[in-house]
């Protein structure tokens, strides 16, 4: 899980049941996109709720999700703007 600390001791990261995050601290927990299937059955990821773009059309809910993990991870989770 990759974890981004800020000076002040603030901790971003995408959400998994991996480890137990209210451990660290008080969580605020928000959506970063959503997947979703399309009218001809494929999937996208709409990742509006971070200001970015809607990914896809995939064949896969599960290559939709991987798309949205790698979008948040390399744009979203490690921009300084976050």
């Amino acid at each position: 899980m990759l974890m981004i600390i800020d000076i002040n001791g603030s901790v971003s990261c995408l959400y998994s049941d991996a480890l137990e995050l209210d451990q660290i601290g008080r969580l605020t927990i928000s959506r970063g996109s959503h997947v979703e299937p399309t009218l001809d059955g494929q999937w996208t990821a709409d990742m509006s709720p971070v200001c970015g773009p809607v990914l896809g059309p995939y064949r896969s809910r599960r290559d939709a999700l991987a798309a949205e993990v790698n979008w948040l991870e390399a744009n979203w989770l490690a921009s300084p703007s976050r």
